[in-house]
């Protein structure tokens, strides 16, 4: 059975930084694309970030570029996102997904085969 568990998620003063983690278990992700969402309250899930498991190549949303990092860690299977330079409007719950496609464009629409319970990040101002 897969299970993505995400954690590291907190409160944060702004500017801080955190880096949350997505450990994945019950098959070979190799041939999936992993994503960070994020939803804040009263909102709509929102993309952030993606990387393609095999070769490590990466998406960002605009909010997050230059500020947050995609990586996974083969041996621990593993999914992480670094967070810099938070500001309040990156409140929300952040969920993992994993995608059986090669295409960043599917992963975009939210579209995924497996999802995290996600997990809390404030942050004040």
């Amino acid at each position: 059975q897969v299970q993505l568990v995400e954690s590291g998620g907190g409160l944060v003063q702004a500017g801080g930084s955190l880096r949350l983690s997505c450990a994945a278990s019950g098959r070979t992700f190799s041939g999936y694309i992993m994503g960070w969402f994020r939803q804040a309250p009263g909102k709509e899930r929102e993309f952030v970030a993606a990387i393609r498991w095999s070769c490590g190549s990466t998406y960002y949303a605009d909010s997050a570029k230059g500020r947050f990092t995609i990586s996974r860690d083969n041996a621990k299977n593993t999914v992480y996102l670094q967070m810099n330079s938070l500001k309040p409007e990156d409140t929300g719950v952040y969920y993992c997904a994993a995608a059986t496609t090669r295409h960043f464009g599917v992963v975009l629409t939210g579209t995924a085969d497996y999802w995290g319970q996600g997990t809390q990040v404030t942050v004040s101002s």
